[in-house]
């Protein structure tokens, strides 16, 4: 009696137990979440007024936008409570005052 062949047999067992390799999801993947900077709230407060820094360097860019096309580059804010006023320099060259 012949003998059979094993080698097809054999060759075609290996092929069958390959399974796909698992494809990474995003989740997988996924990196630590960068840590988010903390939200930073700055105000004054001066004989029973309260003043917020952010409000303030908002309305000079506004008043700046108003007069100019030009990009706002820097924006320094001097803030006087004595005089219930703001005075700010925008681009360096801008100036003006708010009231406070």
């Amino acid at each position: 009696m012949p003998r059979k062949s094993t080698k097809t047999t054999e060759a075609a067992a290996p092929a069958a137990e390959k399974k796909p390799a698992a494809k990474k999801t995003a989740a997988a993947e996924k990196k630590p979440a960068a840590k988010a900077e903390p939200v930073v709230v700055t105000k004054v407060q001066f004989g029973g007024n309260e003043y917020d820094t952010a409000e303030i360097a908002e309305k000079a860019k506004t008043a700046f936008k108003a007069e100019s096309k030009a990009a706002i580059k820097t924006v320094n804010v001097y803030i006087k409570p004595e005089d219930n006023a703001a005075y700010f320099v925008i681009n360096e060259k801008f100036e003006g005052k708010i009231e406070l």
